[in-house]
């Protein structure tokens, strides 16, 4: 089964070393100057240092080659949200299923992955989203880890198992597209309030009240969108928000623990080196629960920091002085 990963980040990078082990792949790298290096070198020196490519993973440049290795197969996009819309529209009609990596809302128009291929793709083939608990480097260097292939087709949830599940990457299927992006989206804004706690040394306590209480924000938000509440209790909600609001690899708890030491955001963004989607849809989360009179105070506290509005101080503050509530 032939599969091609759109995009030579890290995330897309480790897919495809995994894949690469049991099926053809090929990764498409946007940057011809990086393609080149990666086919010479054997390694994504920028993204995923200390990796080595399989040499069942061929590395291409060539959009249109690379699409069309995947014709029979499964594609897979793996560019930040902010490329998904951009690469949707450079698929052909009869592109076969289409997965992606990303996680966020689209900035300007609020949308989902699923709205955006709605939009851009009305008549095309199934689409959908992998997500779940998966920090990239643990997945090439073939570490256990176990995702969740999202959507309405199920045809496309199983085919996705087909040529991904294996020993060390388990893939269980969910019809329920909506939850699995708002989770994947949300946890990267309560990760970045995670790690402004742990950065002003606030105790495990707190870290479990945020991450607790931030499980009840995405829910109740996914919910409005037309989310199944159960999706949050399983592989896209909890396990991805446990592990990117208390890993040591996440990049949206780095920008928390960062900001928590007072550095600018600038500057933060620009050390990180990588895309921290939480910083990207922050905003537009806070939108979209503000439209549907949906309450989430700790995603409004983030926004507040990450604006400049108030420090991280201020917003431990006033999160603690709320008035009591019912759970």
């Amino acid at each position: 089964m032939n599969l091609t990963v759109l995009g030579a980040g890290a995330w897309g990078t480790a897919l495809a070393v995994s894949s690469a082990l049991r099926h053809p792949t090929v990764l498409w790298a946007r940057d011809e100057a990086q393609g080149a290096q990666m086919a010479a070198t054997r390694e994504n020196a920028r993204y995923l240092p200390g990796i080595d490519l399989p040499e069942g993973l061929q590395v291409a440049t060539d959009f249109e080659a690379a699409v069309a290795h995947a014709r029979d197969g499964l594609l897979i996009i793996a560019t930040p949200m902010a490329g998904l819309q951009a690469t949707l529209e450079r698929l052909p009609a009869d592109a076969p299923g289409v997965l992606w990596l990303c996680k966020g809302f689209q900035e300007g128009t609020g949308r989902l992955g699923h709205e955006i291929a709605r939009a851009v793709r009305p008549s095309g083939g199934p689409v959908g989203i992998l997500s779940g608990p998966s920090f990239a480097v643990e997945v090439a260097r073939g570490q256990p880890a176990a995702l969740v292939a999202a959507s309405t087709d199920a045809g496309l949830c199983s085919l996705a198992a087909q040529v991904l599940h294996g020993e060390r990457l388990r893939i269980y299927a969910s019809g329920d597209p909506v939850g699995v992006e708002v989770g994947g989206a949300v946890k990267n804004v309560l990760a970045i309030a995670t790690g402004i706690a742990d950065g002003l040394q606030l105790g495990m306590n707190a870290r479990a009240a945020l991450i607790t209480r931030g499980l009840a924000e995405m829910t109740r938000l996914g919910v409005a969108l037309g989310a199944r509440s159960e999706t949050f209790m399983g592989l896209s909600g909890l396990g991805d928000l446990v592990l990117t609001a208390t890993g040591d690899l996440s990049r949206n708890r780095k920008v928390g623990l960062l900001l928590a030491q007072g550095l600018p955001l600038a500057q933060i963004l620009v050390e990180l080196g990588h895309v921290a989607e939480g910083v990207a849809c922050a905003s537009t989360v806070l939108q979209r629960a503000q439209l549907l009179q949906v309450d989430m105070p700790i995603t409004q506290a983030v926004v507040q920091v990450l604006d400049g509005v108030v420090t991280p101080q201020q917003a431990i503050r006033a999160l603690m002085g709320r008035g009591a509530a019912r759970e």
